[in-house]
């Protein structure tokens, strides 16, 4: 076991990230804090997230608190709190909330990178944003490539983005 590796996070408290994420996601446990082999995430579903795929990583997603549904292999599946589900690497999916506050989860990816792609992604900021406050998925794909992660549709409503008319 290597000792350097070991930490304790405090209630509320994250891993340190090279760029801020957005209030409600916070990483947990980091690519780098496991070797490459997961990371941890605990995510607000503040907004609906469109069909996309992993092509390298399974994703594991447990409820904490609220409600929130997953497409996956057309069937919906709706989940409440202390429900999980798998999603398995190169299967599409899509995740909805369905809650008042929003579904709050706790998400596991093995092998590691999404936090990393993360920060990516909103370290880009607003090269990946349209004129509408959405984003420009191409662009989102480009950085998604490098992590074996791609978008099915071409648009989708950033956080704090207003509703389209």
């Amino acid at each position: 076991m290597s000792d350097e590796r070991f930490f304790v996070l405090g209630a509320g408290e994250n891993r340190p990230t090279r760029v801020p994420l957005p209030p409600g996601c916070g990483v947990k446990a980091s690519t780098g804090d496991t070797e490459g082999r997961l990371a941890v995430l605990e995510n607000q579903l503040d907004i609906d997230v469109p069909p996309h795929v992993h092509e390298q990583a399974d994703e594991f997603v447990y409820v904490l608190d609220g409600e929130m549904e997953v497409d996956i292999l057309g069937e919906s599946h709706r989940l409440t709190a202390s429900m999980c589900v798998l999603l398995p690497r190169g299967v599409p999916h899509a995740l909805r909330n369905i809650s008042q506050p929003p579904a709050r989860t706790l998400q596991v990816s093995s092998p590691g990178g999404w936090d990393q792609y993360l920060e990516d992604l909103f370290e880009a900021g607003g090269s990946v944003r349209t004129e509408g406050g959405r984003m420009d998925l191409a662009r989102v794909n480009t950085i998604g490539a490098r992590y074996g992660m791609r978008y099915t549709e071409t648009t989708m409503r950033m956080p704090g983005a207003p509703e389209p008319r």
